[in-house]
């Protein structure tokens, strides 16, 4: 299948993450070539960046392309979260803060003022103590699997 557009490249690149493929840029390159399709690195960065896919542990997803994306990345990402003074701290598994944080940042809860994510730490900042204390309890039932 050769790709003309950005659009049906993307939409490719879609079906290639879903299926494996998204391990590496190389890898994506790769895949791609193989179907006939040739990008430079600087393309396929720009692609990524427009899908909103992020790399975590096993390689590039797409976050939250349906449904409640939010809910889905702490599902998927979050360990724990504790309330500090006016923040809240989340904890993912190595590699995991930045895919989280960047579905925070895109689809913030109203308490959420900002993040600044690491490599497995993401501090949320809230307006204040009630708020991280209230932010923190709604997060941890994505943890404990109670997600009412």
């Amino acid at each position: 299948m050769q790709a003309t557009s950005p659009q049906e490249r993307r939409e490719l690149l879609l079906d290639l993450i879903g299926r494996g493929h998204g391990t590496s840029q190389q890898s994506l390159v790769d895949a791609l070539a193989e179907r006939g399709v040739e990008v430079t690195q600087a393309t396929l960065s720009r692609d990524l960046k427009g899908l909103g896919a992020v790399k975590g542990p096993g390689g590039y997803q797409v976050l939250g392309q349906a449904g409640d994306p939010l809910g889905k990345a702490l599902a998927e990402w979050l360990v724990s979260a504790r309330p500090a003074q006016n923040m809240v701290v989340l904890r993912t598994p190595p590699g995991g803060a930045s895919p989280l944080a960047v579905v925070l940042d895109r689809e913030a809860p109203a308490e959420v003022l900002g993040t600044i994510a690491g490599d497995d730490t993401i501090f949320v900042v809230t307006p204040d103590v009630g708020s991280a204390e209230t932010l923190a309890g709604k997060f941890m039932r994505f943890v404990s699997g109670s997600q009412s």
